[in-house]
């Protein structure tokens, strides 16, 4: 078995507890900066970007980000190991916390470009990237998996492509708990008609004490990940529910996963989004690439109607500013009365 460098006191290892999952044309800087003021601890991760993208493209604009996004992770997808590894190097110098390599991605591209879930069928080749990325790199080399694909038996699979990525290094893995199927499903379908099977990560959890896993598939509130918490895994990442309902996943996360800082008001949140929107518009952005992400702010609450209307409809207009996130926000906290 390779020997490994300890990262457990590092801010990215102790930040897993809790992260919010990879995805795609969501997770993007903007998205991620929301996030952070929601949660000081919780991990995030970016999109995933190709390592061809930046290795033979050059598309390193892909890979920046805010300081104050820290700790925040890459996720690669590729399967090439020196190509990954060189990618993984132009994170690292980026400066991000952690190189993720995306294992259970099961879509059509990602399939032609023989990487995502269809690399649970080659452990071997992804414990060669995942050596190879850790030989070019200080900062830790991650997975994200699935249980499974296609007819491969979960049970069998899994641990064997568990041993074989930690002899090559990785101390810590996300497993989505539904098996993919490359074929006859969807990218969308595959996220909800394959079952969950958690119990199958617990499993994995006691067979590889000496590993992090963490837990993806299906977590829609944060009572549900801190349950999974309690009952011994050591991370829990949340997809959907925490770009849906931001607050609900995150704005308590600091004091009930990590046992620091408060719970976060999002009022407050909001009118902190206003100096990084006026410099974002400054530096090019538009004020919908932005808004979009915050729309589920208030989720469930009076006014929320009324702030994802007046968002949706004019901050695509030219023009449009940080005043209009305050008029939005004054409708949440004066809801218009239902006649």
């Amino acid at each position: 078995m390779r020997v490994s460098k300890d990262y457990t006191n590092t801010k990215a290892y102790r930040s897993a507890r809790l992260s919010v999952a990879p995805m795609m044309e969501w997770t993007d800087r903007h998205c991620r900066y929301l996030h952070r003021l929601l949660s000081h601890d919780a991990l995030l991760y970016t999109e995933m970007v190709t390592s061809p993208a930046l290795v033979r493209g050059g598309a390193l604009h892909l890979l920046d980000f805010s300081p104050q996004e820290h700790p925040v992770a890459l996720q690669l997808g590729g399967s090439a190991p020196e190509e990954l590894s060189r990618a993984a190097q132009l994170g690292a110098q980026a400066g991000y916390d952690e190189i993720n390599i995306n294992c259970g991605c099961p879509s059509d591209r990602v399939q032609s470009g023989a990487f995502g879930a269809i690399l649970m069928q080659s452990p071997d080749l992804v414990a060669e990237c995942v050596a190879e990325m850790r030989a070019r790199v200080e900062v830790e080399v991650t997975v994200k998996c699935r249980i499974g694909v296609d007819e491969q038996e979960p049970r069998e699979i899994l641990p064997l492509f568990l041993e074989k990525i930690r002899a090559a290094g990785c101390q810590r893995v996300t497993i989505h708990a539904r098996k993919a199927w490359l074929k006859g499903l969807s990218p969308k379908e595959n996220r909800d008609i394959p079952p969950l099977d958690y119990e199958l990560v617990h499993e994995m959890k006691a067979a590889f004490s000496d590993m992090h896993i963490s837990l993806n598939g299906g977590i829609a509130t944060l009572d549900a990940a801190v349950e999974h918490l309690d009952r011994g895994l050591d991370g829990v990442m949340v997809g959907r529910a925490a770009y849906h309902q931001p607050t609900d996943i995150l704005a308590a996360a600091d004091l009930r996963v990590f046992g620091t800082g408060a719970v976060r008001d999002p009022f407050e949140v909001v009118l902190e989004m206003l100096p990084y929107i006026e410099q974002q518009l400054s530096d090019g952005a538009r004020l919908h690439q932005i808004t979009r992400h915050m729309l589920g702010l208030f989720a469930g609450r009076p006014g929320a109607r009324a702030w994802r209307r007046r968002l949706s409809e004019e901050a695509n207009r030219p023009g449009s500013g940080p005043e209009l996130v305050q008029q939005a926000l004054d409708l949440v906290a004066n809801p218009p009365v239902a006649v």
